[in-house]
């Protein structure tokens, strides 16, 4: 693809973005320790919603949704769970209690609610994943809570009587929560279809399925934030005449074409010689399934806890063993990593800064609080290490190997949830962040290796896969 087409896609998309933030002012502040971001018109004088992220989300996950709505007039406010985004107080609790970390969640959400200045209407609560059986439950104790809009919601709470009024909006790649949205709205009618409004004394409750999307991408839904604008005017009584914007391509398509746009820079960095390695279908299966096995029967037992991350511990000490095995079988095998290139390993590291930016103004938080730092850094004795080695085997190799060798990865951090699955569930969270990893930033990476060898691209990704990982999951501190 020529680099016009990538340019031409970045200027559209940043166009798109820019447009959904037109005539909002973004304040960001803090209540108590909580970061909260404001999005309204500069008179915006409507209804009050308060908006919270799922889990490993943050405030500028939840854009999708806070945008259109502070366009409409309505006075939003997004926040920072503990731990999350750029929280730096950790969550902490029993996470499988409803007295331990949910109450905590819970009585944070209050303290926000309780902060914000008086709208004179009842107040609207939308939330994500986990965030929706947080704000039921903060609902049913308060007096001023208006209407619910719960995105891929699931809440044992959720009565036929309460909440009084519900918009559940579920993607329609969420097979499980989008039934459980039906069965919610069949608690008034058993007859109830999605998308049908059900309306039964005072009780009003409707089911939105998102086409073509899953429990990320529904945040950028257009169809799920139509219906949620829709459903807090029919509310308030209120009519909004807005369009709601398609930043979910936008922001694909921004990132896409900020990794286009790296290809032509990067082949004009000077070739550096580097012997292709060669190795045959044997070498290549021990490089991949003794690591894949062996790594999770060391790493499991010993299970560290010294990070104040969420599984962090664990997903460093497999990937320092994944790595150290792949990298020393290839030197068996007489790979080696060759010259260090320190212009190619400051460019990488340059255009991933870049993508970070914009990610972090259009899509989720990518800057870590000053105590992620330190989490960070100890993430890079894992994350190196396995990048050096995953440079080396795909620098050069087809796609199919490409997938086969992170699929690989994949299958041993699911052998070692299996062997600890109370301990590890949360690993299962990390499978998309690490895809996200390897489409945007490995594409980046092999593109260098291409030119000047492994080790500069190497050391530069694993650099960034600590960084990616030490801001993605939420702090926290076990009881």
């Amino acid at each position: 693809m020529k680099p016009v087409v990538a340019i031409v896609m970045v200027v559209l998309s940043l166009f798109v973005l820019e447009a959904a933030r037109s005539d909002v002012l973004i304040t960001r502040g803090i209540i108590g320790d909580t970061p909260v971001t404001t999005y309204a018109q500069p008179d915006a004088d409507g209804p009050t919603v308060v908006i919270a992220h799922g889990f490993a989300g943050s405030q500028q996950m939840m854009q999708g949704y806070a945008l259109p709505l502070a366009r409409a007039g309505y006075q939003v406010y997004a926040f920072d769970f503990l731990g999350h985004g750029r929280h730096s107080v950790p969550m902490s609790g029993d996470v499988n209690a409803l007295d331990g970390t949910t109450r905590l969640l819970m009585d944070q959400t209050i303290g926000v609610l309780d902060t914000l200045p008086p709208s004179g209407e009842p107040v609207a609560l939308l939330g994500h994943s986990m965030a929706t059986d947080i704000l039921v439950r903060v609902a049913r104790g308060r007096g001023d809570s208006g209407p619910l809009v719960l995105i891929s919601a699931f809440s044992q709470e959720i009565t036929r009587t309460f909440p009084r009024d519900l918009l559940l909006v579920t993607g329609s790649w969420e097979p499980g929560l989008r039934n459980f949205a039906l069965e919610a709205v069949q608690m008034l009618a058993p007859d109830a279809a999605e998308g049908q409004t059900i309306a039964v004394d005072d009780l009003r409750r409707r089911a939105v399925v998102g086409p073509l999307t899953e429990h990320v991408s529904i945040l950028h839904s257009r169809a799920g934030r139509a219906a949620a604008v829709d459903w807090l005017d029919r509310f308030y009584d209120r009519q909004s005449d807005l369009r709601i914007l398609p930043t979910g391509t936008a922001i694909l398509g921004l990132l896409i074409g900020i990794v286009l746009l790296f290809k032509p820079i990067a082949a004009r960095l000077p070739t550096q010689v580097v012997a292709v390695p060669v190795l045959t279908k044997p070498q290549m299966a021990l490089l991949l399934l003794p690591p894949a096995v062996i790594t999770p029967f060391i790493a499991v037992p010993l299970t560290p806890e010294f990070l104040p991350v969420l599984v962090a511990d664990y997903l460093g000490l497999h990937l320092l063993i994944y790595g150290a095995l792949q990298l020393a079988l290839l030197w068996v095998f007489g790979v080696r990593l060759g010259a260090f290139n320190w212009p190619a390993a400051v460019l990488t590291l340059l255009w991933c800064a870049l993508f970070g930016v914009l990610l972090d103004r259009y899509a989720a938080n990518f800057w870590p609080t000053a105590d992620r730092v330190w989490i960070i850094a100890a993430l890079t004795l894992g994350t190196v290490p396995y990048m050096l080695a995953d440079t080396i085997l795909t620098a050069h190799a087809r796609i199919w190997k490409r997938l086969l060798i992170r699929v690989t990865f994949l299958a041993s951090l699911g052998l070692a949830v299996w062997l600890d699955f109370s301990g590890l569930f949360f690993l299962i969270m990390i499978a998309p962040v690490l895809v996200l990893f390897y489409l945007v930033f490995g594409t980046l990476g092999r593109w260098v290796a291409a030119k000047t060898g492994p080790a500069a691209p190497g050391l530069a990704l694993g650099l960034v896969l600590a960084w990616a990982l030490g801001v993605s999951f939420p702090l926290f501190v076990g009881t």
